[in-house]
């Protein structure tokens, strides 16, 4: 096992913080594996990328030689989690979080590591509690307490309802630690108020308290909101990988540097090497192999991209589209330029944009040098994203 400031190093990458940073240090230096936990409630059939960044966290930390659990918040699933929520939300039935639990186990073994995972279902424990042990728990709490959450403390200030059953998802969530004597506990950083509650509940029941280690909400395709399928900003892990590839490569300059230090293997000497090189597409198109390759395999990938390169010549270019003539007084016309005024880009900066991360095209093939021109008397096809095209005459 490395020692704890090599440990601490591949621990920070990409995390958000760490609650109590000076206890985390006292554990590692034991030297003694820690019991690492995070839980997924199984509200929908599928994961996606976003949810992998805890996964990878989860990865770094078994490959460090500690004991990693999976929860499978298949009892919590049919409370429903009121983070973030401005209504009480509707509970799953027990059939639709069964049905939703069986996909998780296969879809995590793409990056944990089985033999060395315990994937546990918190109804486990939580079934066996009687009604006296739930008065108990609850006892444990007040009603200011709980309104210290901003989502419940807002509700409740616009007099929106706040059923009871939500008051008991975070002493569940907390339950979860005392029963898998949780060392760490990994969640996102909305996940606070809840994890918090772990350590409390631990410390009545006589435990030391977990550390909590909070992560940052994977933004989605659009670099704006946070992943999530029903926004349609996401990535699927069972994806097909070419679906996987189109995506990835559409997305902007800048959320590929942030996708490649939540999602990426990497190290961050090669990522840096990456940045250093000048090369934006060819990062993208590695850090699309890389994740397709983790979720299906590297044949897949290479076929993935080979495809993408061979998209025009199987006759992707539509047969009708505007066909513009544009004067360039003779002297040709910057490519920036030729996107904004044949109306594929709106504006020279979006057209900049388009040209670096790889989405302009002509005739077919990839343009990624913002400087490029088109040359006076010249036709070609122009593309710039998926589905704008346009054939321009420059005079």
């Amino acid at each position: 096992m490395l020692d704890t400031q090599a440990q601490l190093e591949i621990i920070d990458r990409g995390t958000h913080e760490v609650l109590v940073r000076e206890e985390l240090i006292k554990k590692l230096d034991r030297g003694q594996p820690l019991r690492i936990k995070a839980g997924f409630d199984p509200t929908a059939a599928d994961l996606h990328l976003g949810h992998t960044v805890l996964i990878n966290k989860l990865r770094q930390f078994q490959d460090l030689g500690h004991h990693v659990m999976f929860l499978i918040g298949d009892f919590t699933s049919l409370i429903g989690d009121p983070t973030g929520k401005n209504e009480t939300r509707q509970p799953l039935t027990a059939e639709q979080v069964q049905e939703n639990a069986k996909t998780y186990a296969d879809q995590v073994f793409k990056i944990l590591d089985p033999d060395k995972t315990e994937v546990c279902y918190n109804s486990t424990w939580t079934n066996q509690l009687t009604p006296a042990d739930m008065i108990r728990l609850l006892a444990q709490q007040t009603v200011a307490r709980m309104l210290e959450r901003d989502d419940f403390s807002k509700r409740y200030k616009e007099g929106r309802p706040i059923s009871l059953h939500e008051f008991a998802y975070p002493l569940m969530q907390g339950y979860d630690s005392v029963a898998m004597r949780a060392d760490v506990e990994l969640g996102g950083t909305d996940q606070t108020f809840n994890l918090l509650m772990g350590r409390e509940l631990q410390k009545d029941a006589g435990q030391e308290p977990q550390i909590i280690l909070t992560m940052p909400i994977l933004e989605g395709l659009d670099g704006v909101k946070k992943m999530s399928k029903s926004l349609g900003n996401y990535i699927g892990l069972n994806d097909e990988p070419g679906d996987m590839y189109g995506k990835l490569m559409g997305i902007s300059d800048e959320l590929m540097w942030r996708y490649y230090e939540l999602l990426s293997f990497k190290s961050l000497e090669e990522i840096a090497e990456l940045r250093e090189a000048g090369n934006p597409q060819a990062a993208k198109i590695a850090l699309a192999k890389e994740i397709i390759t983790r979720f299906h395999d590297a044949e897949a990938a290479e076929r993935a991209s080979r495809a993408a390169g061979n998209k025009f010549k199987a006759g992707d270019i539509p047969d009708e589209m505007p066909h513009l003539e544009l004067d360039s007084q003779g002297e040709g016309m910057p490519l920036m330029v030729l996107l904004r005024e044949a109306g594929l880009a709106a504006s020279s900066s979006e057209a900049r944009q388009r040209i670096t991360q790889g989405a302009a095209r002509i005739d077919g093939e990839a343009v990624t040098d913002p400087k490029s021109a088109c040359p006076a008397g010249s036709t070609h096809v122009y593309q710039c994203g998926k589905k704008k095209f346009a054939r321009v005459s420059v005079k």
